[in-house]
């Protein structure tokens, strides 16, 4: 049998202490029985965390607290048929049973950890026990029926259950064990990851695992952690359809929906949990497919952290929970505060990577911890203890170097997604397919995301704007208004298009290419419940991201809008707005008309420079809203905050409308006026609905979007398709070509540029001929994914 950690030396690992309670081996154990012993060591451990000095911040304050709430509920609680808490009657509700076990984990929490006033406490030890017993009697046991959110029963119940056992255990009499265990097997029986699919896949499927190897701890059943262990194996494999990881480093949970932020983080965490719970047992994970969720820290997630945050674009309906009611408390659950998350999960996952991923992977996170200055870390009051213990631990290690923000251009062509990020700034892009949702709405939250996929375009300054969509963004922007989005006003009822990314447009062009650094991107846009349809093209630079738009076209009889930015000032902001080198006033209320070609700069945040005709408008308003009118859970207290608006009105019945805009992230006044009277400096190739385009001499970069065959600039396309070219100083060039419609058996692209040779090529490739000008052939590029296909040439 593989050598398991003994209990001490891993509770010594994680620096626990000595903490009450920690499981203890029994008189009389067998073998196979000290195994089980020494995991739950291994679980209470992790669950508590690592290195807490209880006298000191920002655990002290922390500890207080969690010992001022544990008191409160134990106060307040009052066991009768249908509750075990006056507010959180289960009876038809079942996320009530599951918040009441929540509640009593933390209040076991409260009991075991050192500085929180309730230490040993015998009367919260009774209430614990109290409470336990009337849940189990009275609702969560084996034979009865459950009703409600099936994630209740299988996954949120059953881990705040099995880790009290775990936290409890030496207080708990083995027959109530075993009674809890059989209450498990009934809600989670095997055959709950008997098949991949519907709720069992992705980050469910780890859920569910941690459930089945946690039970089988607690009970001393060796096939259930066996069978946990096991069950992990398709969760490993790169997907190409539906929920999981992609070669591309997307994450996709419910199907349809782009979910790195947050079912993606329970998959991390939940791994991180899973793998160090197993590692020594005779049911270690050993499955060579591991190593893809270890290569996805980079791939996946890193490209959307930044500053400690974790991007709006891959966080699914969670966006919404920005202020959340819970257990009589207000909790802040924005962008830094998942992030986070993210942070300590990645922490708790190299603990079982190699030597040199762990050593990377704790240099990302304390630079983006060290970075975060809107939200330390160190002080988020939602961040679990022993998260907070992880992130504290890698803060105080000298030897750990904080590394820079990574730097380059991320296309995810299989969630619709885009990164860039550049030295000081980050932006990301969300789009909408027939492969992925509009927005994600469900369970109440998220009512009003309507457009998020209509090409909305976020973006933060390294020092500037972190919390642009922390800062009750999403309740109090005008949803109709979403930055860089084209829309219909028609009026949509909250949860339009239905709950779990069923608004899917029907469009397959998006996608666009990318040489690891600059990128072309565009969508076929679709309104959601509008007959709106657009082609958006973005075209990702050095200091700038070149927005285009042409055949935009609708009949709602509504406006039809095009956002260039809306920028949250904050509850007071005045950022002052230049227009054309002339100060705009800074009243609420005001707003503008101004004729295009032209330029826009807003002190704090950045430039615009508008090259496209017609006009563009500006608007300074306070706009008031509250969590709840987008999250039914959500808190109804009033918030107001100001914003800065840019956009162009298209009319209510444009028929080929277009734009072209610049955004300059950082930019300084003058240099956006500069940019503004230089306009050699971007050449505008095509905007229509056969091809997008530009090039941009001084980069070396040529991009076009091709919505058919045709020509733009030096470029010839045989049909739909996304073209990149860099010409490089050292005189070669990269030809990057993509299928995001993924409909070509075969292409032909002729560059109009003496070539002398290709001097790489993938398999796609099929022809070349080279001399006056480069002709490319390539086959079937449908079962490539909208990936890339890279072609370096040498110039004549």
């Amino acid at each position: 049998m593989t050598d398991v950690w003994s209990r001490r030396a891993f509770l010594s690992a994680a620096g626990g202490g000595l903490l009450l309670g920690a499981p203890s081996a029994r008189a009389g154990a067998t073998p196979a029985d000290e195994v089980h012993d020494a995991m739950r060591a291994v679980w209470h451990g992790l669950f508590l965390g690592g290195d807490i000095i209880a006298t000191a911040e920002p655990f002290r304050s922390r500890l207080a607290d969690l010992g001022a709430l544990a008191g409160g509920w134990r106060s307040a609680m009052a066991p009768e048929a249908g509750s075990l808490w006056p507010d959180l009657g289960y009876g038809s509700d079942p996320e009530m049973m599951m918040q009441s076990y929540q509640r009593l984990r933390t209040m076991a929490e409260a009991w075991l950890r050192p500085g929180t006033g309730l230490t040993g406490d015998g009367v919260l030890r009774s209430a614990l026990l109290t409470g336990l017993d009337h849940l189990h009697t009275d609702v969560y046991h084996a034979g009865r029926l459950r009703y409600g959110n099936w994630y209740c029963w299988q996954i949120g119940a059953p881990q705040a259950l099995l880790d009290l056992c775990v936290l409890l255990y030496e207080e708990l009499p083995a027959a109530r064990v075993a009674e809890y265990c059989a209450a498990v097997d009934h809600f989670v029986p095997d055959s709950a990851v008997g098949s991949y699919t519907g709720t069992s896949t992705g980050a469910n499927r780890v859920d569910l695992c941690r459930v089945l190897a946690l039970r089988g701890v607690v009970g001393g059943d060796s096939a259930k952690t066996a069978l946990a262990r096991d069950a992990l194996a398709p969760v490993f494999p790169y997907v190409t359809a539906g929920d999981g990881l992609y070669r591309d480093g997307s994450f996709v949970q419910h199907t349809w929906v782009p979910y790195t932020g947050t079912y993606g983080a329970v998959l991390l965490g939940g791994l991180g949990l899973l793998f160090a719970l197993l590692k020594g047992t005779p049911w270690q994970v050993t499955d060579p497919g591991a190593q893809i969720v270890f290569d996805a820290v980079e791939r996946a997630w890193a490209p959307f952290l930044f500053n400690g945050l974790v991007m709006d674009a891959v966080s699914g309906r969670a966006v919404s929970r920005g202020l959340m009611v819970a257990d009589a408390r207000q909790v802040q659950q924005d962008d830094h505060a998942r992030g986070h998350a993210v942070l300590a999960a990645i922490l708790l996952l190299a603990e079982g990577a190699s030597v040199a991923e762990r050593a990377r992977w704790r240099g990302l996170v304390k630079g983006w911890a060290a970075r975060d200055h809107y939200s330390r870390p160190l002080a988020d009051p939602a961040l679990a203890l022993s998260s907070l213990a992880r992130l504290a631990e890698v803060d105080s290690d000298t030897s750990v170097t904080p590394l820079p923000e990574p730097v380059g251009h991320r296309l995810f062509a299989s969630m619709d997604r885009a990164t860039h990020r550049r030295p000081g700034w980050a932006a990301s892009l969300s789009m909408a397919s027939k492969r992925i949702a509009h927005y994600e709405t469900g369970n109440g939250e998220n009512l009003r995301g309507w457009h998020t996929g209509s090409g909305m375009l976020s973006w933060w300054g390294a020092a500037y704007g972190n919390g642009q969509y922390s800062d009750a963004f999403w309740p109090t922007v005008d949803p109709y208004r979403l930055p860089g989005t084209t829309v219909s006003r028609k009026v949509l009822a909250d949860g339009a298009g239905g709950d779990w990314g069923a608004s899917r447009p029907d469009t397959a062009w998006v996608g666009g290419t990318t040489d690891g650094e600059y990128a072309s991107v565009g969508q076929h846009l679709r309104g959601l419940g509008s007959t709106l349809t657009a082609r958006k093209s973005w075209f990702f630079l050095d200091d700038t991201i070149v927005c285009l738009g042409a055949g935009i076209r609708c009949t709602d009889g509504a406006a039809v809008e095009s956002v260039v930015d809306n920028r949250n000032l904050g509850a007071a902001g005045t950022h002052a707005l230049t227009v054309n080198g002339r100060g705009q006033p800074s009243a609420l209320g005001w707003s503008a008309a101004f004729p295009s070609p032209g330029w826009a700069h807003l002190a704090g945040f950045g430039g615009y420079v508008m090259s496209g005709g017609g006009s563009f408008n500006a608007l300074r308003e306070a706009r008031t809203g509250r969590w709840s009118d987008v999250n039914r859970g959500g808190s109804g207290t009033a918030l107001t905050r100001r914003y800065l608006t840019l956009w162009y009105d298209h009319g209510t019945a444009p028929a080929g409308a277009g734009y072209v805009h610049q955004l300059l992230p950082g930019a300084g006044a003058a240099q956006t006026a500069a940019r503004a009277a230089s306009p050699g400096w971007l050449s505008v190739l095509a905007n229509s609905d056969t091809a997008q385009g530009v090039s941009v001499p001084s980069l070396g970069f040529t991009g076009v979007n091709f919505w058919q065959a045709g020509s733009a600039g030096p470029l010839e396309a045989g049909g739909a398709c996304s073209v990149t070219v860099r010409e490089k100083p050292d005189g070669t060039a990269s030809v990057c070509v993509s299928d995001p419609a993924r409909v070509l058996t075969s292409l032909t692209l002729v560059w109009n540029r003496p070539v002398a040779a290709v001097l790489s090529r993938p398999p796609s490739v099929v022809s070349e001929a080279v001399g006056a000008r480069l002709r490319l052939g390539f086959g079937d590029l449908t079962t490539a994914a909208g990936a890339g296909q890279q072609v370096v040439v040498r110039l004549e």
